[in-house]
């Protein structure tokens, strides 16, 4: 009798439920990781929090540039090598970086590229538990890049150390800096016209989404230089005479010629500020040569 019992005390044991082993990490949920083609946010929506060398990723800062989420470990040697081409990148200009580092603040220090005061306003890094976590949930190890365009769109994902992926990541960035501008012009004038017939000659001034037009360091002003058979009603805007709605900034005169050829110049200079404030100068212009006919 006594046998029959521990036979079954036995099978109850063998077939009760498992019991969770309270020291074994708690499982991790991957996230999709980004792609080409998708859109990303500055601090990348429904990442764990993280702890910053410097201060938290700077909408201000990074406006107007290409963001480079970099993703690397300590005692990997790709990552250490990897740390020149992204100085590299931070140092050409219009570029921000945001570097996750998978270990401590020592860790962290070892894969700066952003060096203390020498990247103000060029980036910060992430280290600890945040880095550790997010890096397993996107399945990356390291190096690992996200470059996003100033436009927020997602343009190159890498996620090894192999030279081609670098080589590509580095031209791709460079290409985007390259292409970013603070403003476009759209120069509107006379191809041709008829005697006394009136037309216009147009400067239309974007401004990019991140900056604003300002009176600082100077006001904006438009000059127009014609022939002196050519009548316009002004060869001088300034004021309420250049229109500025949102990010457009536009001067118009109005002219009229008699018969025969000319050349036309305009140009135009004006003030903005950087989302901290800095101040800038744009400036432009626009040549026209045109038949005016009987």
């Amino acid at each position: 009798m006594k046998r029959i019992l521990l036979a079954a005390l036995a099978m109850t044991a063998t077939v009760g439920p498992a019991i969770a082993d309270p020291k074994a990490p708690a499982p991790v949920t991957p996230i999709q990781a980004p792609a080409v083609g998708g859109t990303m946010d500055l601090a990348g929506s429904g990442w764990p929090k993280m702890d910053w060398m410097y201060e938290s990723p700077s909408p201000k800062d990074s406006a107007g540039k290409v963001i480079v989420h970099w993703f690397c470990a300590p005692k990997l040697q790709a990552c250490t090598d990897d740390l020149a081409r992204l100085i590299a990148l931070r140092d050409a200009g219009r570029v921000y970086i945001i570097a996750y580092i998978n270990g401590t603040k020592v860790d962290a220090k070892k894969l700066d590229p952003i060096r203390e005061s020498e990247g103000v306003g060029r980036g910060t890094v992430a280290f600890g538990k945040g880095p550790t976590l997010l890096m397993k949930q996107l399945g990356f190890s390291g190096p690992a890049s996200v470059v996003v365009g100033a436009d927020q769109k997602i343009a190159f994902v890498s996620t090894n150390g192999a030279t081609d992926q670098l080589d590509a990541r580095d031209q791709a960035v460079t290409k985007l800096a390259g292409g970013i501008k603070d403003f476009v012009t759209q120069k509107n004038g006379p191809t041709g016209g008829k005697a006394g017939q009136p037309f216009n000659i147009e400067l239309v001034v974007n401004l990019a989404s991140w900056l604003k037009f300002s009176n600082q360091p100077e006001a904006p002003v438009m000059t127009i230089s014609v022939p002196k058979d050519i009548k316009c009603d002004a060869t001088t805007l300034s004021g309420d005479k250049l229109v500025v709605a949102n990010q457009t900034l536009t001067g118009t005169v109005h002219c009229t010629a008699p018969r025969g050829s000319y050349e036309a110049r305009a140009e135009i200079r004006f003030g903005y500020a950087t989302p901290g404030g800095a101040p800038g100068i744009g400036t432009d212009a626009g040549d026209w040569k045109f038949t005016i006919t009987p």
